[in-house]
């Protein structure tokens, strides 16, 4: 089964005081996130285990820039987390704080 969700997010940085890393991230959240925690169960239930740190498989679109990644549960918000790498930053010439439109195929 292959779902599709149009989400609207802003970008921001997570950085951390005990790693010199530094990672962008969109947070998906409400009707989309309830989509993909329910498809998440439901892929759980039928496989009887889950990946690791409960992840699930994406195809992501922004602007013109498509990929393949995994986004994350987060308990913080109740949505998913998702990375955006640098090339896609550079391609699309996004920065922190910048409000985007994201398609994420499941």
């Amino acid at each position: 089964m292959t779902e599709t969700h149009y989400v609207t997010a802003k970008l921001w940085l997570w950085n951390s005081d005990k790693a010199a890393a530094s990672w962008h991230f969109l947070t998906l959240e409400g009707e989309a996130a309830e989509a993909i925690h329910a498809l998440a169960l439901m892929r759980r239930l039928e496989c009887g285990r889950r990946r690791g740190w409960g992840a699930m498989k994406v195809h992501v679109t922004i602007g013109e820039t498509s990929w393949d990644t995994s986004i994350f549960p987060d308990k913080g918000s109740g949505g998913w987390l998702l990375p955006v790498k640098a090339a896609v930053r550079k391609a699309e010439e996004l920065v922190a704080g910048d409000e985007m439109r994201v398609s994420v195929t499941l």
